[in-house]
């Protein structure tokens, strides 16, 4: 038996923070590089990484990932070992991090961790600027969600709405009261031959 292939993350993701789109409305993303020991790097190869309680903090003209969670490398003695929440500087560009931490100064916004992968053998952190959500808004792309779900999962051949079917069977779909046909049949056009 072949082996399923995981179709939503591609063989580079090592993770994704789900709760980052939930709670919050993301206006902006942005790719950083991540300054990491080689114990951290080593780890994340087996998707060891939780965003649990992970944002994007600033210090100094500096932008540091914390909060996130990185397990230690089971295979290195206790001597090597990394701490599993230190501070984590991000790679971004002087230009960006300013602009980050002046949008962050204002009500409501923070950045957040998104997603985590590998981009040409280096770790990359995909961070989104985003404002929290309300018990509203939540509820709301939850029922539209639900909507759109539902329509997805009809066959293709079947008809969405009554509008979509051909003038054959919209006869045959008028039919008396209750809407019910008026035929337990074929539609008109399509008699079986006996």
């Amino acid at each position: 038996m072949a082996k399923k292939k995981n179709k939503t993350l591609s063989p580079d993701t090592i993770a994704v923070n789900k709760q980052a789109r939930r709670l919050y409305e993301i206006l902006e993303t942005f790719e950083a590089g991540i300054s990491l020991v080689g114990s951290e790097v080593k780890s994340l190869r087996g998707g060891q990484v939780s965003f649990k309680d992970g944002y994007v903090g600033f210090r100094d003209g500096s932008a540091f990932l914390l909060g996130v969670h990185i397990a230690p490398y089971e295979k290195t003695g206790t001597y090597d070992q990394h701490d599993p929440e230190r501070p984590r500087r991000l790679l971004l560009h002087k230009l960006e991090i300013a602009t980050l931490q002046a949008k962050t100064e204002q009500k409501g916004l923070t950045v957040v961790p998104m997603k985590m992968y590998f981009s040409r053998g280096k770790v990359k952190v995909q961070i989104g600027l985003g404002r929290g959500k309300n018990v509203h808004s939540k509820k709301q792309d939850l029922k539209e969600r639900d909507i759109s779900g539902s329509f997805s999962r009809l066959p293709p051949h079947e008809p969405r709405t009554r509008t979509d079917l051909p003038k054959a069977h919209k006869k045959f779909w008028k039919g008396g009261p209750g809407g019910k046909p008026l035929s337990r049949g074929f539609p008109p056009g399509r008699r079986r031959h006996s």
